[in-house]
């Protein structure tokens, strides 16, 4: 196989000629899963309202994403199908909310409400990945492959400021959980209480034997949480540091971080801030709110307060601190050799109408015009691979937030 044949088949297997056809088959089967509900009856989505209408409203966002990504690979991307997908790709985000709530159930030891609902969960935020992508593939598909990665790169200090206030926000969180699970009394239930509404809830025996350590899962969870929201503004986050062991000083999977901070800030954040506004008329007493395993209503709102606004901030912040690490990371374009000359000629062009002699290999003096700039140590100009290296370093230098 020639060197051209090569690169043109690593071309064709390159994501942006391929995820086209992928959200096809992906609206094909959503579609069909979501016919297969709607059809036996079983209930989808767990909100307790119409199971069947639920459904196919599915089967309507799985065909509606089949149509316009057929008409993607069959006629190529145009501007009205590009918002078209953006467009199916927001109702799939909307089916894929609370997916994360799901994911930290699971990762806590506890069951989730529905499996065919977290089924569908998941199923729809894979859509709008492939969705996305592929409305941006034949952006990307463009770019030539003359690109290199950013040298790493801290954010800018009001996005840190941002990951300071989620970090201290869920502060309160953990300090009532870490509480609860050494046996302490906060709102009204004791630590024991808490651990019996564990084990009603179905919790595993991991979760229950972290609890009798005093060591609430989702408290490390949380901790957890504000490790990834540094690594996304921090240059450890783009190249493994030290003190991590058969990685260190290797690049960062660019999506290793993105995926987790854009699946948790489409979930916390919305949820965090529609949870404020209820707490806010709970609290103005508008309407009101069921006190659950808490002795008082007052308990509860205490406790919602205390969850809910560490949600809020932390899923802020996270939203920010990844479009800051999305941006910082984004691949910079490297001139080619032909542009290096080009400039290369440019700088040369005064020097050479001036006499200036190319190379002067003795390294005697040479005679430069006055306001023309030359190095007194060899008087040399320098050589295309030099130019080239200089653009190139100059690429790769890390560029601020907008």
């Amino acid at each position: 196989m020639s060197t051209r044949d090569m690169s043109n088949w690593r071309q064709q297997r390159s994501w942006p000629h391929w995820v086209g056809r992928a959200a096809l088959v992906w609206a094909v089967a959503y579609a069909g899963f979501g016919l297969a509900y709607a059809l036996s009856g079983t209930p989808l989505l767990h909100l307790g309202g119409d199971a069947e209408g639920l459904a196919w409203a599915v089967v309507a966002v799985g065909g509606l994403a089949a149509l316009v990504s057929g008409a993607v690979v069959r006629y190529g991307m145009r501007p009205a199908l590009r918002v078209l997908l953006l467009s199916v790709c927001a109702l799939t985000g909307v089916m894929a909310f609370s997916l994360l709530m799901d994911v930290i159930t699971l990762m806590a030891g506890q069951g989730v409400d529905s499996w065919a609902s977290t089924a569908n969960k998941a199923l729809a935020a894979v859509g709008a990945v492939l969705l996305a992508a592929t409305a941006r593939s034949d952006r990307l598909a463009a770019v030539s492959t003359g690109t290199t990665a950013p040298n790493p790169s801290a954010a800018p200090r009001s996005v840190q400021l941002m990951a300071w206030a989620g970090t201290l926000a869920f502060l309160p969180y953990v300090a009532m959980k870490t509480y609860w699970a050494s046996g302490g009394t906060f709102a009204g239930v004791t630590g024991e209480e808490m651990l019996a509404v564990s084990e009603r809830n179905g919790a595993s025996g991991i979760f229950l034997t972290l609890e009798s350590w005093g060591l609430d899962p989702t408290a490390l969870l949380a901790l957890l949480g504000v490790f990834l929201l540094w690594g996304l503004v921090r240059p450890w986050g783009q190249v493994f540091p030290r003190w991590t062991p058969f990685l260190r000083g290797r690049r960062v999977p660019r999506g290793l971080p993105l995926a987790p901070a854009l699946l948790g800030a489409a979930t916390l954040a919305p949820y965090g801030v529609v949870g404020i506004g209820y707490l806010a008329l709970v609290t103005a007493g508008a309407v009101t709110m069921g006190r659950g395993d808490f002795p008082s209503e007052g308990d509860a709102l205490l406790v919602g307060w205390t969850g809910i606004t560490a949600f809020a901030v932390y899923g802020v912040a996270l939203a920010v601190a990844a479009r800051s690490y999305w941006l910082r990371t984004r691949t910079v374009r490297l001139p080619s050799l032909q542009e290096a000359l080009q400039d290369q000629r440019q700088v040369l062009q005064p020097l050479l109408e001036a006499g200036l002699p190319a190379d002067q290999s003795d390294g005697g003096p040479g005679k430069v015009p006055a306001g023309v700039f030359a190095e007194r140590s060899t008087n040399r100009l320098p050589a295309p691979d030099s130019v080239l290296a200089s653009l190139q370093s100059e690429a790769r230098a890390p560029h601020g937030m907008p």
